[in-house]
């Protein structure tokens, strides 16, 4: 089976009526996508990725409106944050409905829910009766794809439709937001920044630590790395100067390291810049010939602590 990539979003429907997957382009990055009631598709799903069962996935649905059919209880912080920011980078981990697949949760009382941000992919979901389960089109803990051709480069035929939304504005996954009694709770730092949803609820609770027994989906120890071995500097700091090592910098390049072996995630500072630079361009290092990849941190303030937790998650082997 030849994959295509194209945008046109009847073809892409009727290959997930059928119980196939396809590509979606989303703002956060591209989604692998299925059926989400239909537990053969999200068997698929996680055949395609090779992911564990034991991570769960996002739900992707395209209004509010939906979202009585997907979960059974709405709290009044859920649905001012989802009124404030839907479609958007954030993604509600809610109590599920029993029409959800247990496989969708790996077996949790709870799902995520998200409202993606993208006009081919809302006008997909608006033509379906059924929501998608669409976790990042990918190899399970690779780097998150920003591009249609991404998709194609790493799942190849094993996706029969890539629908082709151009890059991904946002770059990062979306940020994920739960409530432990009434209380909002971040389990996964993403491309929405902190003081967005204390500004809706409050402050929050941050929970977004490694986990082998994840509550929420991208909650694992490793995750979105290169396949060349990836160690963190903090600011200020630089490697060692040897020839078959690249770095990527925030601001300004490292002294003693070729030029073309380095990437630089924003000239200006600008981190929302650095978040829709920071898969590809790791994807950019880890296809030249080398041995080791230098990451900087950012500063931790809004995005940049989103953009060092996949830098961390990405630096563990």
């Amino acid at each position: 089976m030849k994959t295509q990539i194209g945008q046109n979003i009847a073809q892409a429907a009727d290959w997930l009526t059928a119980g196939n997957v396809v590509g979606i382009p989303t703002e956060t990055v591209y989604g692998l996508a299925g059926n989400a009631l239909n537990p053969d598709a999200v068997l698929t799903i996680f055949r395609v990725k090779n992911r564990p069962a034991f991570d769960p996935l996002i739900l992707h649905t395209n209004n509010l409106d939906r979202l009585s059919e997907y979960v059974t209880e709405l709290p009044e912080p859920a649905r001012l944050l989802a009124e404030r920011y839907w479609p958007g980078p954030l993604t509600l981990l809610l109590p599920k409905h029993e029409r959800v697949p247990d496989l969708v949760t790996s077996g949790l009382p709870m799902v995520a829910v998200r409202v993606p941000n993208h006009s081919l992919t809302l006008s997909l979901l608006a033509s379906l009766d059924f929501p998608l389960a669409a976790p990042s089109a990918n190899p399970f803990g690779y780097i998150s794809p920003t591009t249609a051709q991404h998709v194609a480069d790493q799942l190849g035929d094993q996706v029969p439709y890539i629908l082709d939304g151009g890059p991904a504005q946002v770059g990062l996954e979306s940020t994920i937001v739960g409530f432990e009694a009434g209380k909002p709770v971040v389990y996964r730092l993403g491309g929405m920044a902190l003081d967005q949803i204390e500004a809706i609820t409050g402050p929050v609770d941050v929970r977004s630590h490694s986990t082998s027994n994840p509550k929420a989906p991208g909650m694992l120890s490793s995750h979105y790395a290169p396949r060349v071995p990836l160690t963190l500097l903090s600011a200020g700091s630089s490697p060692e100067p040897a020839p078959r090592i690249g770095a990527l910098a925030f601001r300004q390049p490292f002294a003693g390291i070729p030029l073309p072996q380095q990437r630089i995630l924003s000239e200006t500072g600008d981190i929302t810049e650095a978040a829709h630079n920071l898969f590809s361009y790791l994807r950019e290092l880890d296809a030249l010939d080398l041995d080791h990849i230098y990451a900087e941190t950012l500063p931790g303030q809004g995005l940049g602590a989103a953009i060092n937790d996949r830098l961390r998650r990405a630096s563990v082997r």
